[in-house]
């Protein structure tokens, strides 16, 4: 039981992921981002994908993931990457103008948190989460994930 082990990679997560948005020192926003991005990925994934992909994720990161989850419940389809964007930004709340100017902003921090993602997972679970997305969605994750 080294929860000290989990926190580590938990803040190297987030520290990661705070670089990447272009804003090392602001460790909340990158956990807020992080966590809108997850938990609008996850209500697009299967529970058994969301599973197979939480497996290889640092401890406290699996807990932000599954953070008010109903594994099962359905939710709406986005079908479009302006959709899951425009979701993340709902899903921030108050704090979206704090964190998004812009949609634009919104499409750089999905890509900066699943760019994140990727660190710590394989490549073929990478291609399995985006073989499930729609065309739009696909298209957009390929792009910069450069799985075919």
């Amino acid at each position: 039981m080294n929860f000290e082990k989990h926190t580590a990679k938990g803040n190297e997560f987030v520290n990661r992921l705070a670089t990447r948005l272009g804003d090392e020192h602001n460790r909340d926003r990158a956990g807020r981002v992080m966590r809108c991005v997850l938990h609008v990925l996850r209500n697009r994934l299967s529970v058994e994908e969301s599973f197979q992909l939480i497996s290889q994720l640092p401890l406290i990161i699996k807990a932000i993931y599954v953070d008010g989850w109903t594994p099962g419940k359905h939710h709406a389809k986005i079908k479009t990457i302006t959709e899951f964007a425009e979701e993340v930004m709902r899903l921030d709340g108050t704090s979206t103008w704090r964190d998004f100017s812009s949609t634009s902003d919104a499409l750089d921090a999905i890509e900066a948190v699943m760019k994140t993602v990727a660190d710590y997972v394989t490549a073929g679970e990478l291609h399995d989460i985006i073989a499930v997305l729609p065309e739009d969605m696909k298209s957009y994750f390929c792009e910069w994930a450069h799985t075919p």
